[in-house]
């Protein structure tokens, strides 16, 4: 999990370079979720239509893509949400009936205007929440997930770790997810996992028992690639215990003749 976060962070370190961070500034900038990380769902934040919204009510009881993001970033922020977007249409699944995506502004002094411009076109209406917040309310959010930013008074913007997380109903973080590497088989099996089966019928049961795919990682689990090698072993042995039988039932009508 580490590993996998400092890459995400090294996607930055080119840019972070150039700006006027110090070092220190720039050892800031990570994302590392605790293992019992969980999103408070009572946190308040406000709409595009001006009315207050809380975590919860954006969740609404499903998986959740929670997407961080500086409404005025280009450079990072709009090229993620296109991939998230493309991803989440490539998925098989269906906002508002599978899934949630919340996208909410890590910088409190982006307005509501910024938002609708950042979002216009890139994503649907159902299940989606676009939040802007207090600084209070944005701080503890990013902090309950373990996203960790810096602001560059030089160039008057935020560094921040290219990254997003599912969440489970609850307001648990299941995955991490880099940013600008995501694939929609990967936020498939995330929002399945993120969902415990609940969502994508039979199939999305299916691949969760079958792959145990890491979605930050890129890779099968140890665990499930033992249960593969189990399960793979054991096809052989019924294969080969069904030719046995047949062997043995030919002979027996062969001696009866």
């Amino acid at each position: 999990m580490r590993r996998a976060l400092l890459v995400l962070s090294l996607v930055l370190w080119p840019a972070l370079a150039r700006a006027g961070l110090t070092e220190q500034e720039i050892g800031r900038v990570a994302f590392d979720p605790r293992a019992d990380a969980h999103v408070p769902l009572a946190l308040q934040f406000t709409g595009l239509d001006g009315r207050p919204v809380s975590i919860g009510d954006a969740v609404a009881g499903r998986p959740t893509l929670l997407i961080p993001a500086d409404f005025t970033c280009r450079q990072i922020c709009g090229p993620a949400l296109t991939i998230a977007s493309s991803a989440l249409q490539q998925s098989g699944l269906a906002a508002g009936r599978d899934y949630s995506l919340v996208i909410v502004g890590i910088d409190p002094r982006d307005s509501r205007d910024d938002a609708r411009r950042f979002t216009e076109g890139q994503i649907g209406q159902a299940g989606t929440s676009v939040l802007t917040g207090s600084p209070g309310s944005v701080r503890t959010l990013l902090d309950s997930i373990g996203y960790h930013t810096a602001f560059d008074r030089s160039r008057d913007a935020i560094a921040h770790p290219a990254a997003f997380v599912t969440l489970a109903p609850d307001g648990r973080v299941v995955r991490s997810l880099s940013s600008l590497a995501l694939q929609p088989a990967d936020l498939r099996l995330a929002l399945l996992e993120a969902g415990n089966g609940r969502i994508g019928g039979l199939p999305g049961r299916i691949a969760l028992l079958c792959y145990g795919f890491d979605a930050v990682h890129g890779i099968y689990t140890s665990r499930i690639a033992v249960i593969l090698q189990l399960l793979g072993g054991a096809t052989v042995a019924a294969m080969a215990g069904l030719i046995g039988l047949l062997l043995v039932r030919g002979r027996r009508r062969g001696a009866s003749a």
